[in-house]
């Protein structure tokens, strides 16, 4: 029978911690990487030009049709060699997370701008405004609406997706795990505590997520 030793842990919560940062910090500025590339994506593919069209649904496609972690492995490996630009590994998963975040933010942004109907552009050019207030004055504040439960969502995907910059060995959460399992042997007490980690972090913001869903729906 399996004896649990928490206690041996307790030199390693220095580096728990440390990861868990990395995990936030990643988890942070790629979605917000990921909110503007797909909010210039998601308004490219409504109101853009036609020619615009295809090479960005090209890029929505690959990236939501490929698994991230064959991203992370191509785009530190593969894309180097073929531009000749040396690419740490931080900066090889900052990359690929916020296109990866920023083609699903584009689907999210165009869904809710379509969700709007069309009467409401017709009325805000009857009353002589511009297409770009009619969309800044009226169709975003209400397309907002429809996609916060979809954002937060895809936000809370994200935070895991983050796990899979270890592979590059990148020191988040996951990788911080694996070094704690190498010296101290432990291995189901390190992956349970980095699990519990997780739900503890993500349960909460899955809470608010079906708060606000709820609220949207009693809403509309």
């Amino acid at each position: 029978m399996y004896l649990w030793d928490f206690t041996a842990l307790k030199p390693y919560w220095g580096l728990i911690w440390q990861g868990l940062g990395v995990t936030m910090l990643y988890t942070v500025i790629t979605v917000l990487a990921g909110v503007v590339i797909g909010l210039v994506v998601g308004i490219g593919r409504t109101s853009g030009p036609r020619w615009l069209s295809a090479p960005l649904r090209a890029y929505i496609e690959v990236f939501r049709c490929t698994p991230l972690l064959v991203q992370l492995v191509w785009v530190y490996y593969a894309l180097p060699v073929l531009v000749g630009v040396d690419m740490s590994a931080a900066t090889a998963c900052f990359l690929t997370l916020s296109l990866y975040a920023g083609s699903f933010y584009a689907e999210i942004f165009r869904g809710g701008i379509e969700a709007i109907d069309r009467g409401q552009w017709e009325a805000g050019r009857a009353i002589g405004m511009r297409q770009r207030r009619i969309f800044r004055r009226i169709v975003l504040p209400q397309a907002i609406q429809v996609m916060i439960p979809s954002f937060i969502n895809q936000t809370i995907l994200q935070l895991k997706n983050t796990s899979l910059v270890s592979v590059v060995a990148v020191g988040d959460l996951l990788y911080q795990g694996t070094v704690i399992t190498a010296a101290s042997y432990r291995p189901l007490e390190v992956y349970t505590v980095i699990a519990v980690i997780y739900f503890a972090v993500l349960f909460p913001v899955t809470l608010v997520a079906d708060r606000v869903e709820q609220r949207m729906g009693a809403h509309r």
